[in-house]
């Protein structure tokens, strides 16, 4: 049993480093939006703050915490296979703040190869569908920020899971609707 956790822990931890390595690499990459300091006042990863440009200097922050926080977990399997009597349970504590990596980039961006949210890249390919919902008095987002009242909240679905951006702009909407339907093309229309 401890052989088959020490696998699946050292695929998860593979597949967290992958996608680190992934995002590092898509971030400078041909990104199209946003690609001027005057788009990014209209594109929002969460209500209260608009994101920062997909560049290595802007997303410092990110960029080491995700690192040390890999760091970390890799050294501690390391330490847990040598010592060889901690419990499967342990694993669980060290996946634990794996879990929300995702939020460590302040990014939402759109390159010619996919999205880039947060610590996350969702190629063309994998997108299902996508939906702009109003962000009116009864949405969840309405009441954080003057700037995203009254805006839209942007979800792209895929096979898995989905991603969320917010848009404060009829203008950056209909820039994001334009490139949303050139590489997806199913618009979801229904309605929460």
């Amino acid at each position: 049993m401890k052989v088959l956790m020490d696998i699946l822990f050292f695929i998860v931890i593979g597949y967290y480093t992958y996608k680190f390595i992934l995002i590092l690499i898509k971030m400078n990459q041909n990104v199209i939006v946003p690609m001027k300091s005057e788009e990014i006042a209209f594109i929002r990863k969460h209500p209260q703050k608009t994101v920062d440009l997909p560049l290595y200097s802007k997303q410092k922050l990110g960029i080491v915490m995700y690192g040390a926080m890999l760091l970390f977990v890799i050294v501690m399997f390391i330490v847990s296979v040598v010592i060889n009597n901690l419990d499967w349970q342990f694993y669980l504590l060290l996946i634990l703040p794996l879990t929300y990596s995702h939020d460590l980039f302040n990014l939402f961006a759109f390159s010619k190869d996919g999205v880039l949210s947060g610590g996350r890249f969702v190629p063309w390919k994998r997108v299902k569908s996508y939906q702009f919902i109003p962000i009116d008095v009864n949405h969840k987002l309405y009441g954080y920020s003057k700037e995203v009242n009254n805006g839209y909240e942007l979800i792209i679905k895929t096979k898995v899971f989905s991603v969320r951006g917010i848009v404060t702009t009829n203008e950056m909407k209909e820039k994001l609707t334009q490139i949303l339907s050139e590489h997806v093309g199913k618009v979801d229309r229904s309605t929460r």
